[in-house]
């Protein structure tokens, strides 16, 4: 049986590292990225490759096409995201959050979606390689019930428009899935969180193992169950 080769885009900490650590614990060669030293040295110490890259730095982002040059992913996971500052209602966020917010979010995975796909493994039958965005519930329009974090909830609606497009260029190519993880326990999702990030991973890797061509386009919960947009 081939070894998987994984690639995780944003694997500093938290679910990015989780998603290494279960990987590597599984026999999978992993490639992931990390904006600094101490992030770098956190994915080497699980072996993976560690690879720097910064989503907010035009320069990084574009060095990743030839980081991955001559890899063949079986799986890509793009996770790089921040939350921002939490509001309530219609609080107008200043101009340098809203920059922040929306270049990670959303900029940060149109910046590195190109020399992912070019990274990826050629179709085995009717099994294509699969590209996971890590996007947020939050950001469904029809599940929607209030406006608390609405820019976060904006970014990660624009972020689940990126992916869908992503599917219909990569159709054929590429399985593309926006995942919602949940409410997790991580930096992020603070210590109230009812999920811990090992039973959040070790979900989204199910819904990854078993995602077929026909799902590309789609956004799923972490236990694959649709969500709607």
């Amino acid at each position: 049986m081939n070894t998987l080769n994984v690639l995780v885009v944003g694997a500093s900490r938290g679910l990015g590292l989780e998603f290494v650590r279960q990987y590597r614990a599984d026999g999978a060669r992993v490639v992931a990225t990390a904006r600094d030293e101490a992030g770098m040295s956190r994915i080497a110490a699980l072996g993976a490759k560690a690879l720097r890259l910064d989503v907010l730095d035009a320069a990084s982002a574009a060095g990743l096409g030839w980081q991955v040059d001559g890899e063949a992913f079986d799986v890509a996971i793009v996770n790089a995201g921040v939350l921002g500052r939490r509001t309530q209602g219609m609080d107008p966020p200043p101009g340098d959050e809203f920059d922040l917010l929306m270049r990670t979010n959303v900029l940060g995975p149109m910046r590195v979606l190109p020399a992912v796909a070019e990274a990826l493994a050629a179709p085995a039958g009717a099994r294509l390689p699969v590209v996971a965005l890590l996007t947020s519930r939050m950001g469904s329009i029809a599940l929607r019930t209030n406006a608390d974090n609405w820019l976060y909830r904006a970014s990660k609606a624009a972020a689940n428009s990126v992916l869908k497009d992503a599917a219909t260029t990569l159709a054929g190519r590429a399985t593309c899935l926006a995942l919602h993880p949940g409410w997790v326990r991580t930096d992020m999702g603070g210590a109230g969180a009812d999920l811990a990030p090992e039973a959040s991973v070790a979900d989204m890797r199910r819904t990854i193992a078993a995602a077929t061509p026909a799902q590309s386009g789609a956004f799923l919960n972490h236990d694959g169950a649709p969500l709607a947009w």
